[in-house]
């Protein structure tokens, strides 16, 4: 009798974002995550995590994920939203395939859920756009360390507008068992000074829910923007975890990328 397997999408980037050794992998996730001094005893409903490779981002990354290590076992489903890279898309593209794999395994994708949004006008089903993109590939070796099982609902987000990412973030909003990632880096290819004066700006105005943020301030503008109306509308609650750029950690200060860890909460009626 043949045992059958997910179709999975596999990894792009093992190797070159994060280590490709499972073992190497899961020792570099788990020594960020403990180096994550995070004291936060609320759940956040939403995070905004950069995405770039793990030396350089990957500490400002831990400090958002270290805030799921109480809630483990509460969040079952996944809901990660990230740019396009390489592939241009109008709307929010939804894999076929059923699940993506990295070094530490596979995560199979939430089908229910995708199914609730098929729809929609703004959503379009393509393995393409997800094959090479790594903006949302480098978020699952730390979801995968730290939460105990859970499903993903992987959306990489082109043009779109506010409203039409946040009818999708509506429809799947859920109670606690799902967490919603947006992936998002901030400036690119400052100085140092430049880009921690118009980071600084735009930590600022993601804090006072501005949905005017544009890719020149964020490559994940799109998503963030339909985040934010959707904290708005639901009365979330922002906070900013950290705020670096690779300058600060593996890069020199000349041409810098900009990072920053955010999470949102419900508040209680």
């Amino acid at each position: 009798m043949s045992i059958s397997h997910p179709v999975s999408r596999p990894p792009a980037v093992a190797g070159m974002f994060y280590p490709s050794a499972p073992e190497e992998l899961a020792t570099t996730v788990d020594q960020l995550l403990a180096e994550a001094a995070i004291t936060e005893t609320l759940q956040p409903k939403a995070l905004i995590v950069p995405h770039a490779g793990y030396i350089y981002s990957g500490s400002t990354a831990a400090m958002a994920y270290a805030m799921l290590a109480p809630w483990r076992s509460t969040i079952r489903r996944v809901i990660l939203l990230g740019p396009t890279h390489r592939v241009a898309v109008n709307g929010l593209a939804v894999p076929k395939t059923e699940a993506f794999a990295t070094p530490l395994g596979t995560v199979l994708l939430d089908k229910a859920a995708i199914a609730r949004l098929t729809d929609l006008p703004q959503i379009v089903f393509s393995d393409h756009v997800h094959a090479e993109e790594h903006s949302l590939e480098v978020h699952l070796p730390f979801l995968q360390r730290l939460l105990d099982d859970f499903t993903l609902v992987p959306l990489a987000v082109g043009h779109a507008s506010p409203q039409a990412v946040a009818e999708v973030l509506e429809r799947l909003w859920g109670g606690p068992e799902t967490l919603i990632v947006i992936s998002s880096d901030l400036s690119h290819f400052l100085t140092y000074a430049s880009a921690n004066q118009v980071d600084h700006n735009t930590c600022k105005h993601i804090l006072q829910l501005d949905t005017q943020i544009d890719p020149q301030q964020a490559c994940g503008a799109y998503p963030i923007n339909g985040l934010l109306l959707t904290a708005r509308h639901r009365g979330l609650t922002p906070q900013l975890i950290y705020h670096c750029n690779s300058g600060d950690t593996a890069g020199d200060k000349q041409r810098v990328v900009g990072y920053a860890a955010f999470a949102f909460y419900e508040t209680a009626s």
